[in-house]
């Protein structure tokens, strides 16, 4: 018999040792090597099963110029927040791969969307759920389709083989981490099995132009779970995020091969599945009846679609001898700067003032142009004067205290439009390199376009 060949896996990164060491030398974490088997079996060679027989998978050098280009086709479903993050629609023969929270609604998203491809035939394939509870929550969410079938399996031979027979056009595996390969004696959610297993679905969605979903788990730490070259396979990565304390859930773009990785989709979690939020804009700006300061409203970008976000700032006298600065949604150096830029340029001492920032609705912003909005809020807790809630901020803050130029401004200025604000503040450097057309088109709206340079100029608008 020969020898069982075992190989030391860094648990956290998927580094790869011949022997035990303390510290990972890739990410420098301690203690998470183990060991597993990673002998093939001989015996039994692997096999493309989903092949037909008589077929080989002999593959042929070809020219560039031999290959003939043609119009992208894309699989579009019903669900516009997932056609926007994939860049489009579903690319034929792509791998996405998504990851979230445990409990966050990946399965229910998926699920809901393989339900509502009709005249498409998908395979949900579940190593975590029986087909009893599957088919209890395609109950909950009152759906049905005929060609939407189901496989409880973790064994991937098993399931190339009923892929052969059903030839199903979509691909979706819950979750990616129960799958194992027989050729990897090491057991299901090792970083060998996530590795192999990946790779297998990698080459059937390539070789049969099969759009592949593959769900993943996370680790504590916010990572995917599995070896870093998991991210490296797909085409796609998207993350599922949301708090459990709020109905709304983000799906980011990690990765994206096919097309921009600055969108995002949202949804809401209602008791029959995840509803796409189409104008984001209304919830996350929240409806009061009284004035209260520290509060301005931002018109920012995320990928290409603009949203108008509420910023909320608090200003009190610390207590203590070291202010605190805390914020949640918006980075932590940038509100240090704009702290800074104020003490500098408008002689507002914050040195002795704790500051706490936050972005309503549990969104994370890193658009530069919410700087105008956020220093508004801070003058507003400042001063404990509000500024008017009909009125609206984009515009980005440099060292100097110049109120900098940022980009898309004419789908910003709509989103304020549309959403009944009366006037919005930009930089006076938007419209400096325009020409008279562009001039007239900001003119068309039915909301009045403030134009400054300075933080000065703002302050003395909003609060003299």
């Amino acid at each position: 018999m020969s020898k069982v060949k075992t190989s030391f896996f860094c648990q956290n990164c998927g580094y790869e040792s011949t022997k035990w060491i303390g510290k990972c030398p890739s990410c420098n974490e301690w203690n998470t090597f183990a060991e597993e088997i990673i002998t093939k079996d001989k015996n039994n060679p692997q096999k493309q099963v989903w092949k037909e027989s008589g077929t080989t998978g002999e593959m042929k050098t070809i020219s560039l110029n031999e290959v003939k280009s043609g119009e992208e086709k894309r699989m579009f479903t019903q669900d516009a927040e997932l056609n926007r993050v994939l860049g489009g629609g579903i690319v034929p023969g792509s791998i996405v791969l998504i990851a979230g929270e445990p409990g966050i609604g990946k399965s229910t998203l998926f699920l809901q969307i393989g339900l509502h491809l009709k005249n498409t035939i998908t395979l949900y394939v579940s190593g975590e759920e029986s087909e009893q509870q599957i088919k209890m929550r395609a109950d909950r969410l009152q759906m049905n389709n005929e060609d939407f079938y189901l496989l409880t399996e973790t064994s991937t031979n098993t399931i190339f083989n009923e892929i052969k027979k059903l030839k199903p056009q979509l691909v979706i595996i819950d979750s990616i981490q129960t799958l194992q390969t027989p050729f990897i004696e090491s057991g299901p959610g090792s970083i060998s099995q996530i590795r192999e297993t990946a790779a297998e679905l990698q080459r059937f969605a390539k070789e049969t132009n099969t759009p592949v979903f593959l769900i993943g788990h996370i680790t504590k730490d916010g990572n995917i779970a599995g070896p870093k070259i998991l991210e490296h396979m797909v085409d796609t990565v998207l993350q599922f995020e949301g708090d459990r304390h709020y109905a709304y859930r983000i799906l980011r773009t990690m990765k994206n091969r096919f097309g921009s990785t600055s969108e995002l989709g949202i949804y809401e979690m209602t008791e029959t599945g995840m509803r796409p939020v189409n104008n984001p804009s209304e919830i996350l700006i929240t409806q009061k009846e009284d004035e209260l300061s520290g509060i301005a409203i931002a018109a920012t970008m995320e990928g290409m679609r603009p949203l108008l976000i509420e910023v909320q700032a608090l200003v009190t006298q610390s207590v203590y001898g070291t202010p605190q600065r805390t914020v949640s949604g918006f980075d932590l150096r940038r509100l240090q700067l704009l702290l800074a830029v104020l003490e500098k340029r408008g002689g507002f001492h914050f040195g002795m003032k704790d500051v706490f920032l936050n972005i309503a609705g549990g969104l994370k912003v890193e658009d530069p142009s919410i700087d105008l909005a956020v220093l508004c809020a801070l003058l507003s807790s400042y001063e404990d004067v509000t500024v008017n809630p009909h009125i609206c901020f984009a515009g980005e803050v440099g060292l100097s205290g110049e109120i900098r130029a940022v980009n898309r401004i004419d789908q910003r200025i709509a989103e304020a439009e549309k959403l009944g604000f009366e006037k919005i503040v930009i930089s006076k450097y938007n419209l400096g390199h325009r020409k008279e057309n562009d001039k007239k088109l900001l003119e068309k709206y039915n909301i009045e376009v403030i134009t400054m340079g300075k933080v000065e100029e703002l302050y003395q608008y909003l609060f003299q």
